[in-house]
Parts: C-alpha cells; sequence; structure tokens
C-alpha cells in the first residue's frame, strides 16, 4: 500500500507513485478501489493509464494545462473516419481560424463596453454633461 503523503508541495505526484498506481489497476484491482486508497481521484488514474499507454512513463511527466499543438477535431456525423478530403480538412482550418479572429474581437469589444460604462460611470457621479455629450448606447 502506498502513502498518501506522497504528493509533493507542486500538486504532483512522483512517477513512481503513479506507476505502482497503474500496476495495482493492471493486476485487477478496480479503479476507483484504487483511487480511494491512495487519494486521488478516478479521472486522475484514468488520466494517468492513458498518458502511460500513449507514451510510457515519459507520459506520466508532463505539464499539467493543455498541450500545444492543433486541437483533434471531432469527426463529422455520418462520414467515415478515414474520409477526409482536402476541401474539409481546409475548410476545418478555415472554421477554426476564424473562430478565433471571432473570439479576440468578443475581447476586444469586452473591453471597451467596459470602458465606456467605466467613463458613463464617472461622468454620472461628477460633472453633468450636456445631453449631446452623453453616450446614447446602453
Amino acid at each position: 500500500m502506498l502513502k498518501r503523503s506522497s504528493k509533493s508541495k507542486g500538486g504532483q505526484y512522483p512517477t513512481a507513485f503513479k506507476l505502482k498506481a497503474i500496476k495495482r489497476v493492471e493486476r485487477g484491482e478496480g479503479v476507483s478501489p484504487v483511487a480511494r486508497d491512495l487519494g486521488v481521484t478516478r479521472k486522475a488514474l484514468h488520466d494517468w493509464m492513458r498518458a502511460y499507454k500513449a507514451l510510457g512513463p515519459e507520459g506520466l511527466n508532463r505539464k499539467r494545462g493543455p498541450k500545444p499543438g492543433p486541437r483533434r477535431l471531432r469527426p463529422v456525423p455520418g462520414m467515415a473516419p478515414g474520409e477526409d478530403s482536402g476541401s474539409l480538412t481546409a475548410s476545418r482550418r478555415r472554421i477554426a481560424e476564424l473562430e478565433r479572429v471571432i473570439g479576440r474581437q468578443q475581447l476586444e469589444l469586452d473591453f471597451f463596453r467596459q470602458a465606456l460604462r467605466a467613463l458613463d460611470g464617472r461622468h454620472a457621479q461628477g460633472k453633468h454633461l450636456p445631453a449631446s455629450a452623453k453616450s446614447s448606447k446602453r
């Protein structure tokens, strides 16, 4: 049995700890009992097993957060996985690019809306502006 205090201060577990947990599951113990016994979530244990199967022990030392590189797109319903054509791939790239542009534009709009509200709030508290100088957008 492994100790629960094996967690380092950064919230990450040592590779040896992860390997022992994976081996226990591979020997036939259930994921839930192993996770409960070790004080980790089932999701974390499943993630460790997936990383170990894909990349071996090196997969257990990955940094947290989103990984760099293109994200895998979900397959289009009704199309076989190997059926991707060049135009479909190009269309998916274009859609992803346009979604990024829209996201940036939305951030800019939110910023300017917040700035306008802050300015309107200052004018309402302090000086009274003539009706022609007030913003009509709310």
